[in-house]
């Protein structure tokens, strides 16, 4: 990140750098909070180049033995933000919802009070929805107009934004809860727009609904703006996608096979001789059985509703096991 002296340059949010082995952390949200005071103090200094930037960083990293320095927030909305990742560490569902709303409180802006209420207070997919929907206004609101357009493509990456993509991700999974299953695929497929590198996982749950909907042409459309992609999820759905335009072709054939040699844990779920457990997995690796659980959870409808899929991948595991 590197500062340029202009008349806009105190307003626009910065992209963050790479997190630093050293400030990694267990928890996700608390691993932000230090991405927020990296963050600041950032801001408060003035690079010439990337170097100077990394030069600084080694600097405060050597100085500190591997920690960021706490800030103090320079804002209310920043204030409110603070107040969530304290939040999100609470120990209980009480004093987690009872943050929150200081948060709001403080900064009605605040998206991520929005979505840890959605999360632990709404009883329906309905009052979940309405939570959502407060938060993605409150983000669109906190990061303007103009500096949401230009942060276009870059989402994620700056930090400020994930607080509403969190909000706008959940709408999206509320409205497919709802039926709302148009509504929840233009929802993912713009996500993808502003962030296209997709760190929250996105195109996953928009390739599983779309094969919901059956709206195979989209699922093309999609999977070919990620070909590089070689988890699970992409290598099965696209054997799929090609098992539904043409039955058992020489290239569904091929890409099943594929998809097999890559994970051998799926088949067991998707053919229903074993079952995934109630809880999620912690961590999902590469490979392995956690990764088809993930998959599985979501996709197997619609392996189920495909005629004859689920007696083609019989056939196909029976193959590659001999």
């Amino acid at each position: 990140m590197v500062k340029k002296k202009s008349s806009k340059s105190s307003k626009k949010p910065a992209q963050l750098p790479p997190t630093p082995p050293a400030m990694m952390s267990g928890d996700r949200r608390a691993s932000e909070k230090m991405m927020q005071d990296l963050h600041r103090i950032l801001n408060q200094q003035e690079f010439g180049s990337v170097e100077e930037v990394n030069q600084f960083m080694q600097q405060l990293m050597s100085s500190t033995g591997g920690y960021v320095p706490e800030t103090s927030p320079r804002s209310l909305l920043e204030q409110a933000q603070d107040v969530m990742y304290r939040a999100w560490e609470a120990p209980n569902r009480a004093q987690r919802v009872k943050l929150a709303r200081q948060a709001l409180d403080i900064s009605p802006d605040c998206a991520d009070a929005y979505v840890l209420l959605a999360e632990e207070n709404a009883k329906t997919p309905a009052e979940a929805r309405a939570f959502y929907e407060q938060g993605m206004k409150a983000g669109e609101h906190a990061l303007g107009k103009e500096d949401f357009e230009e942060m276009v493509g870059h989402f994620w990456g700056v930090l400020e934004t994930r607080p509403y993509m969190r909000a706008r991700l959940g709408l999206a999974q509320a409205l497919w809860a709802l039926g709302e299953h148009r509504q929840a695929a233009d929802h993912m497929r713009d996500m993808l727009r502003l962030n296209p590198g997709d760190n929250q996982g996105v195109r996953y749950l928009l390739a599983t609904l779309l094969l919901h909907m059956g709206d195979d042409n989209a699922l093309e459309k999609l999977l070919g703006q990620y070909p590089d992609d070689w988890s699970a999820n992409w290598k099965y759905t696209a054997a799929l996608l090609a098992f539904r335009k043409a039955g058992k072709s020489e290239q569904a054939n091929a890409l099943l096979q594929e998809a097999i040699q890559y994970n051998h844990f799926v088949p067991s779920f998707l053919l229903g001789r074993k079952k995934p457990p109630k809880q999620m997995p912690a961590f999902i690796s590469p490979g392995q059985e956690s990764e088809a659980i993930d998959y599985v959870l979501d996709a197997v409808i619609p392996w189920q509703q495909t005629l004859g899929a689920r007696d083609w991948l019989k056939q196909i595991l029976a193959e590659s096991q001999s």
